[in-house]
C-alpha cells in the first residue's frame, strides 16, 4: 500500500487534471481577486514569537471529520477565520483539498471577501502550477510547497510561486529535505513534526531540526503544538511561527482557545 502522502498526492494530480481542463489558467487570471497583491508571509510572521498561524480544518486523514458536515461550508470558514484573526493569530491556513480535508477553495475566497487585509494562507498539496494560479484566484498569500512530495521540483514550484508573488511555507520533516530547502531559497521554512506517511506525531522532529530553523528567514513549526509550554520551548530553539489546527477545531470554541494560548 502506498503511504499516506503518496496517495493524497495521486488523487490531487487526478482532480488537477480534471479541474485544469473546466478552468484554464487564463480564466483563473480574469477572477476579481487575482488583481489583489498579496501579502508576505515572512512579513506577517516577523515580531516577537510566538506568531501563530491558526488554520481552518474540517476533517483529517488521522483524525477524520473535525466539525459536523453541514458545518463545512464557506460561511463558517469566513466566520472561524475572522475569529481566529480577532483573537491574534499572525495568520490564517485554510485547508483546501476536498477528499481528505474536506476543504473547497470558496472557503479561502469567502475568507477572504470578509477580511480584505489578513494574510491567509492556502493549504493542499501543490503538485502543478495551475494551482498556484488558483491560489491567487482565491485570494490568497501564501501555499504550502511539501518538500517530501515534490521532491526535485521544489526549486521549481518555489519559483513559480514567487514568479507570482505568492509566499511559500516550504514544508519539511528531516535534515535531507530541509537542507534541499534552504538551497533552494526558502524564506519561510516549515518544520512538520507529523510524518505525512505515517500521520505519526513527534515534536523531537521540530527540535532535532531547529539548526535549519535558525537558519531560514523565519522558521514555523507545525503539527503537536498543544500548550503554550511547547511554544516557548520551541521559540527558544528559533521558530518564529506556529502553525496549529487539530488542537483548536477540536475545541469547542477555537478562537477562545487561540486567545487562551497567546495569553
Amino acid at each position: 500500500m502506498p503511504d499516506v502522502l503518496t496517495r493524497i498526492g495521486a488523487r490531487t494530480a487526478a482532480r488537477v487534471a480534471q479541474l485544469k481542463r473546466a478552468r484554464p489558467e487564463r480564466a483563473l487570471r480574469e477572477a476579481r481577486l487575482y488583481a489583489r497583491e498579496p501579502r508576505s508571509l515572512a512579513a506577517a510572521l516577523s515580531g516577537p514569537a510566538p506568531r501563530v498561524i491558526a488554520e481552518v480544518k474540517f476533517a483529517s486523514p488521522s483524525e477524520g471529520p473535525l466539525v459536523p458536515a453541514a458545518r463545512a461550508t464557506p460561511a463558517e470558514a469566513a466566520r472561524l477565520a475572522g475569529a481566529y484573526l480577532d483573537a491574534g493569530a499572525a495568520a490564517v491556513s485554510i485547508l483546501t483539498e476536498p477528499e481528505y480535508f474536506s476543504g473547497d477553495p470558496e472557503f479561502l475566497a469567502s475568507a477572504r471577501a470578509a477580511r480584505p487585509d489578513a494574510c491567509f494562507l492556502m493549504k493542499d498539496f501543490v503538485v502543478d502550477a495551475w494551482q498556484l494560479e488558483l491560489a491567487r484566484s482565491c485570494g490568497a498569500d501564501a501555499v504550502l510547497l511539501i518538500a517530501a512530495l515534490l521532491g526535485p521540483r521544489l526549486g521549481e514550484l518555489i519559483f513559480a510561486a514567487r514568479a507570482r508573488g505568492l509566499s511559500a511555507l516550504v514544508e519539511v520533516h528531516d535534515e535531507e529535505q530541509a537542507e534541499a530547502a534552504l538551497s533552494e531559497g526558502a524564506e519561510v521554512l516549515g518544520v512538520n513534526s507529523r510524518d505525512l506517511r505515517t500521520l505519526r506525531t513527534d515534536l523531537a522532529v521540530a527540535r532535532r531540526l531547529a539548526p535549519y530553523a535558525r537558519r531560514a528567514k523565519v522558521a514555523v513549526a507545525e503539527s503537536g503544538l498543544k500548550t503554550r509550554a511547547d511554544l516557548d520551548e520551541l521559540a527558544g530553539l528559533g521558530y518564529k511561527g506556529f502553525l496549529i489546527g487539530t488542537s483548536f477545531m477540536k475545541s469547542k470554541d477555537p478562537a477562545a482557545a487561540l486567545s487562551a494560548l497567546l495569553a
